[in-house]
């Protein structure tokens, strides 16, 4: 290490190479500063986490895989393991945390500074497969009944593995090309992506559509089956009201006149609807080219009307004649025009 730094630095004129390395000539260690605490026993290394723990000093929780500069030194052994023990500083207050390394559980045990997250359960319950423990290991070994009795629950749990066993090696076999699982696992990354683009775009447009500002969450079939039962809109459509409003227009009389008029006198003018007016006019052209009669029935009705005030005789007034409906003006003009007939 020392060497690997010292190579192209500045090497003083009174260096000599036989008398050891340029650390040994300048009194410094190869490790520099992690080494500063050598003579006491102390190393300073990079200690990562074991587990979650809870920092005594500021009681906030230290995740696992967190790393320290940790000083690390030798405080006993287990039987030819030694025993090792870390001081490190939180990195979120100045309290101290020591821990050191548990060779007979296979393990790590706090000091002081901080005290451990249990999140512990029984492997057995999960399924998972549970190391056999040194006693019953040294209990093989010393008593023969315990072996075959164990030996006989090995067998079980074998046979009850075996189907399942079988089944994880027909999926390995099956995708045992690794560029194949991968493949697989891309195509579906991507389907997923798709879809979840695709729904982002029709959120996106429901919200700007409804001026929404919050999270839409995916469709369920209760959600549909609840908006189906769900009548908001109206019985009819504009479409259909601007229909039914045109036939109710075309189906009134056009020489019957408003109540409103009739009881305000000539005096008050009632201003007609503008589209019914129009309405109105289309309909006397239609009239006009689809029947040729009718231009004739006003010709008679106002010959008729001239004879039979120049002989004095009664007549039915003009007024009359306006506010009676088109089949009664019908028969009036046809019996006129009968009636001058027998006159000449």
């Amino acid at each position: 290490m020392g060497e690997r730094k010292g190579v192209n630095k500045y090497y003083p004129p009174d260096y000599d190479p036989r008398k050891g390395g340029l650390n040994k000539f300048l009194g410094t260690h190869a490790l520099r500063e992690r080494a500063s605490k050598i003579h006491l026993g102390i190393l300073t290394i990079r200690f990562e986490m074991p587990y979650n723990i809870w920092c005594e000093g500021c009681k906030n929780h230290i995740g696992m895989g967190v790393r320290y500069n940790a000083e690390k030194k030798k405080v006993g052994m287990y039987y030819t393991t030694p025993v090792y023990q870390f001081r490190m500083k939180c990195h979120l207050c100045d309290n101290y945390i020591e821990i050191k390394t548990d060779p007979a559980n296979l393990d790590y045990e706090i000091i002081s500074g901080a005290r451990r997250q249990e999140r512990r359960w029984d492997p057995t319950e999960n399924g998972q497969v549970v190391p056999d423990d040194k006693n019953d290991i040294k209990k093989r070994w010393d008593d023969a009944m315990f072996k075959l009795e164990h030996g006989e629950e090995d067998l079980a749990k074998k046979t009850d593995a075996k189907p399942r066993l079988q089944k994880l090696t027909h999926i390995q076999d099956r995708v045992k090309d690794d560029y194949l699982a991968n493949r697989i696992l891309r195509d579906r990354f991507r389907s997923n992506k798709k879809e979840i683009k695709a729904r982002a775009k029709v959120d996106n447009e429901l919200r700007a559509k409804a001026s929404l500002g919050i999270n839409l969450l995916p469709e369920s079939p209760e959600d549909i089956r609840t908006a189906a039962l769900m009548r908001l809109q109206p019985s009819t459509s504009s479409e259909e009201r601007i229909e039914g409003s045109r036939d109710r227009i075309l189906d009134e009389s056009i020489f019957e006149p408003s109540s409103s008029s009739s009881i305000a006198g000539p005096s008050h003018v009632v201003k007609p609807d503008f589209g019914t007016v129009i309405q109105r006019e289309k309909q006397k052209r239609a009239e006009a080219k689809s029947s040729p009669s009718k231009s004739s029935l006003g010709v008679i009705v106002k010959k008729s009307t001239k004879r039979q005030s120049q002989d004095g005789e009664s007549h039915t007034p003009p007024e009359i004649l306006k506010k009676k409906p088109l089949s009664t003006l019908c028969d009036y003009a046809f019996s006129s025009s009968s009636t001058s007939g027998d006159s000449e």
